[in-house]
């Protein structure tokens, strides 16, 4: 009888098997050919792990070896300080998992990666493969995860949304138009109309997944795709009552970069936010006195967002600041109107840092409403059919928001482009790798 494959350690957990035999699997992260020594660097999924190779066969075979090819490696830990971990793995032999790598476009091994966006994009399959660009996805993995299950918490649930629609969510933004079996179709920008119809059956939903936007923007924090961290919450009272599921959001999200990521916060030496009890909220026309903006302005430019981080920081020591009652004009037609002054809403957006993150606000709930809405923008009622019917069925007062995963790591991190953070980014220029 063939005896069982003996378990593989992960780097991590070396220091735990001093004096033991132990089975490695990764990457050749670097290798150093000394005089009568190799030392080897071996990555894996945990982090890296330090081979010292003495017998001449096995140094030969990892001079045939290029960086990032995968390995096997079975040996014995010993200590030694100035290896990662205090420790390193001795009397090594070494069986290749594949065919030698190719040269990998950048040095994987150095602390930190020296090239330009251009290139990190191209060549995202191999770069994404350095500790520190890791860590950044670490960073949003952790997020989406502390997003969920503090919504689970909460007796929400999760649901999955179409992201092929038959017509626009909001009026006049830009879509991606496909055929659908000879009929038109447009790729999802937002689960919205899902979200609320799925508050008639559940009251509480939410839905991670990506969403489209055809907006020809060559921006530093515009993507065409980004993934979406939508909630809806019904019998709210207001929009107060969505922020409140907001900012528990955000903690948790928090508490999970704390608990899965610490590694990660510690290597990119992120500044990791406090959520305050209440979110520090202005309204609206507050915001533009404050930075000095007409009246009549419509909405925040990017330098007004910038100033009432600032603000925020100041006068309330808070990397967050939500601005409500936003005038009606700016938008989406299924937004609540604020009860004393109609040409305001029951929405806001949070700024983190200084950057818009979110948009979220109580919704109309009235059949009605909704259709006064409409006929007051000039639209016309036909798109809209399906998703009107679900308000003659009783739906209740309710509200939402969403938050852009990419922006919230971008900022989170302080990365100069959005696209530092995205996988895969989908712009106006780029639709590989």
């Amino acid at each position: 009888m063939q005896s069982p494959a003996q378990p593989r350690t992960l780097a991590r957990h070396l220091a735990d098997h001093v004096g033991d035999q132990v089975r490695l699997a990764g990457w050749v992260h670097r290798r150093r050919r000394l005089a009568a020594l190799t030392f080897l660097v071996v990555r894996d999924r945990s982090g890296l792990a330090q081979v010292v190779v003495r017998d001449e066969d096995v140094r030969r075979q990892l001079d045939g070896l290029g960086e990032e090819s995968t390995i096997e490696v079975r040996g014995t830990v010993t200590s030694a300080d100035q290896a990662p971990g205090g420790v390193e793995v001795i009397d090594a032999v070494i069986e290749e998992l594949g065919a030698p790598a190719q040269t990998p476009v950048v040095a994987l091994w150095r602390p930190g990666l020296d090239a330009t966006l251009p290139i990190l994009l191209d060549h995202a399959a191999t770069t994404w493969r350095h500790p520190r660009r890791q860590a950044v996805w670490q960073l949003a993995a952790a997020s989406m995860r502390g997003f969920r299950d503090t919504l689970h918490r909460a007796h929400y649930t999760e649901i999955a949304t179409p992201k092929v629609v038959a017509a626009a969510t909001e009026s006049g933004a830009s879509v991606f138009e496909l055929d659908w079996f000879g009929r038109p179709a447009y790729l999802a920008q937002s689960p919205q109309f899902y979200k609320q119809t799925m508050v008639g059956v559940f009251e509480r939903v939410f839905d991670v997944g990506p969403v489209f936007r055809a907006e020809p923007h060559g921006t530093a924090r515009h993507l065409a795709q980004y993934t979406s961290l939508d909630a809806e919450l019904g019998f709210v009272h207001d929009h107060r009552d969505v922020l409140a599921a907001l900012r528990d959001c955000l903690a948790g999200m928090l508490e999970a970069i704390g608990s899965d990521a610490e590694q990660a916060v510690e290597l990119l030496g992120t500044r990791v936010p406090e959520v305050p009890a209440q979110i520090p909220t202005i309204h609206f026309r507050e915001a533009l006195r404050l930075v000095g903006a007409p009246d009549d302005e419509p909405d925040l430019a990017p330098e007004h967002e910038r100033a009432l981080g600032g603000w925020a920081l100041a006068e309330h020591g808070s990397d967050f600041l939500a601005v409500e009652g936003y005038p009606a004009a700016k938008r989406a037609f299924y937004t609540h109107p604020q009860p004393d002054d109609p040409r305001w809403t029951n929405s806001f957006d949070l700024l983190f840092r200084g950057l818009e993150l979110v948009s979220g606000g109580q919704r109309l709930h009235r059949y009605d409403d909704y259709i006064r809405a409409l006929e007051l923008r000039g639209e016309s009622l036909a798109p809209y059919e399906t998703y009107l019917d679900v308000f003659r069925r009783g739906i209740p007062p309710h509200g939402g928001f969403a938050v852009g995963l990419e922006r919230w790591t971008a900022q989170l991190v302080g990365a100069a482009n959005i696209r530092e953070v995205t996988l895969f980014p989908r712009d106006l220029h780029r639709l590989t790798p």
